[in-house]
């Protein structure tokens, strides 16, 4: 079911120049002299257009750099008059939000950590009536579409109208090569609710390592992504927050340089008739997956029933424990990822079970 939002296109915000759009900067402002040297080599790329630096730095830990407050509000101002960029920052509560736009910052994001509660969506939400700044909505961090979508509902009822989302990934218990799971399809389920919404990636905090950025990057350039949020520091090494996931300005010149942007739709009639074929071969593998995927509930349906029968549980951890080492194995052999495998058996299990459970409780 899509949500109808009435949001000002991307193409027409003040900011955009193009795809991809580009916000950049450090993760934190930590002196005058760092942001300005930062903004100074950002401008010079002639490839940004927005200048970021966070101000509030909301922290795991206590004792953490938690961002130099609203002093560094004069610092991005100085950015602002010296470069000619607009400039944004992140915004957790209701005085963020007044202080923020005290000092004419052009485009703020709310994080992740604040996205997920809805009393504090509602505060900022409320802080931002009668503004006409510009906004982005980070998903939280955990992969609730509904909670992202009530999050940008909230901004959006308060007036604003240039509204974007911002995905940031998910935070996982597991430990992955990622900082945080993309689980791509959370943010395209957003796009097919709400197919207006400007859209960025955020490959930094995604990534959470220099070596991961452009592999993000593109991928969500070829996602049809609308821009990217990448963090720059001119000594990353050294930056005091976050310092693994920022590059330099030049670093950021060289990952952009190597981004292919492809079309989002094609004329050519050959190009079109093949897609055409293509899609009709997908199409009919569908359907035999879905014809596939009943015969094999049918015969969890009939499992059950032995099930009940003989007072045997559902759950079988060992056969389950077997199917999956399995199914892994013979998966990687045919190219497919053990993360697929892994997702894709873990909901055909569930349903499996879902539909035993109904035989076992059914009366009569």
């Amino acid at each position: 079911m899509k949500t109808r939002l009435f949001i000002e296109p991307i193409q027409n915000w003040s900011i955009y120049k193009g795809r991809p759009l580009m916000i950049s900067g450090p993760c934190s402002a930590e002196t005058e002299k760092q942001v300005m040297d930062t903004a100074f080599q950002l401008a010079a790329l002639n490839k940004v257009d927005v200048f970021r630096a966070g101000i509030w730095k909301a922290r795991t830990r206590p004792n953490a750099f938690e961002g130099v407050g609203s002093e560094g509000l004069k610092w991005l101002k100085l950015v602002k008059q010296e470069t000619g960029l607009p400039v944004g920052t992140e915004v957790a509560t209701q005085k963020h939000v007044y202080e923020a736009i005290k000092f004419g910052v052009d485009v703020l994001w709310i994080g992740a950590r604040t996205s997920a509660n809805p009393f504090a969506m509602q505060e900022i939400a409320d802080a931002l009536q009668g503004t006409d700044v510009m906004v982005f909505v980070k998903n939280p961090v955990n992969p609730d579409l509904e909670l992202w979508i009530g999050a940008i509902e909230r901004i959006y009822a308060a007036g604003i109208k240039h509204l974007g989302a911002i995905h940031r990934g998910f935070s996982t218990y597991e430990k992955t090569a990622f900082r945080n799971q993309p689980k791509w399809q959370v943010p395209i389920e957003l796009r097919m609710r709400i197919p207006d919404l400007p859209m960025l990636c955020d490959p930094s905090h995604i990534g959470g390592a220099r070596p991961y950025l452009f592999e993000i990057a593109q991928k969500a350039m070829d996602l049809n992504f609308d821009g990217l949020m990448l963090e720059s520091h001119p000594d990353p090494d050294n930056a005091w927050s976050d310092k693994n996931q920022q590059i330099t300005p030049q670093g950021l010149k060289e990952l952009l340089d190597r981004l292919v942007l492809r079309q989002v739709v094609s004329h050519d009639s050959r190009f079109l008739d093949i897609l055409g074929e293509l899609r009709v071969q997908i199409d009919l593998f569908d359907d035999q997956l879905i014809d596939l995927m009943e015969q094999r509930m049918q015969v969890s349906e009939t499992i059950g029933k032995y099930k009940k029968e003989n007072n045997i549980t559902i759950l079988q951890n060992h056969r389950w424990e077997e199917i999956i080492r399995k199914v892994t194995a013979k998966g990687q052999d045919k190219g497919l990822s053990a993360e697929f495998v892994d997702q894709l058996f873990k909901a055909i299990h569930l349903e499996s079970i879902n539909r035993q459970m109904n035989v076992m409780n059914a009366k009569g």
